[in-house]
């Protein structure tokens, strides 16, 4: 399927304020592409089909997952939003005939992150955090966006730290995966 038909399809199954977030990160991925030497076609892509299964109502996507043999943690099922991730790279297989290992690992982890990311995988998840739609919100977002064109893992470690923090202030819990994420890149960091 041609990116055109992509864009298509999903401005059909997507919100508008959705569908503008998706433009976001398919551009963002593509200049961080750029920057870092990786295949901006593959950026494009999975900066695209990163959110294609974010509307599926919440219900839905436990439905889904279970359908499709989805492993559901305990803690994906207390945060079901979570779970677009890893069904948006099914969807992304099955609806738009994406086969490439690396596209889908990017879309299944955008969210939580994991320890030793691909380039894809971190360019999709940084993308994702600091598209030009997201309102300056979240934590040092205009230091993020410099630090994602001089350092990647800087940048990734430093939106790591600054949700794992976030997420303590306000009392909330943060995703086990994320936490890994963020351990891991703090000592890739420390020793590299």
């Amino acid at each position: 399927m041609k990116i055109t038909e992509m864009k298509e399809r999903l401005q059909g199954e997507l919100t508008g304020f959705r569908y503008e977030h998706t433009l976001g990160v398919e551009y963002t991925s593509a200049c961080l592409a750029l920057r870092y030497g990786a295949d901006m076609e593959k950026a494009r892509i999975a900066g695209l089909l990163h959110d294609c299964a974010k509307c599926i109502p919440t219900e839905q996507k436990l439905t889904d997952c279970e359908a499709y043999g989805l492993p559901v943690s305990e803690w994906e099922r207390k945060n079901p939003e979570l779970l677009h991730a890893k069904l948006g790279a099914v969807l992304a297989r099955r609806d738009y005939g994406i086969e490439d290992e690396e596209i889908l690992s990017a879309i299944t982890w955008h969210t939580t992150g994991k320890p030793a990311m691909s380039l894809l995988d971190k360019i999709v998840f940084i993308a994702d955090y600091m598209e030009p739609n997201r309102a300056n919100k979240a934590p040092n977002l205009p230091e993020v966006r410099v630090l994602a064109f001089e350092d990647l893992d800087r940048c990734l470690l430093r939106i790591l730290t600054d949700t794992v923090d976030y997420l303590a202030e306000k009392g909330g819990v943060t995703d086990p995966m994320t936490r890994e994420t963020c351990e891991y890149y703090q000592e890739e960091l420390k020793n590299g």
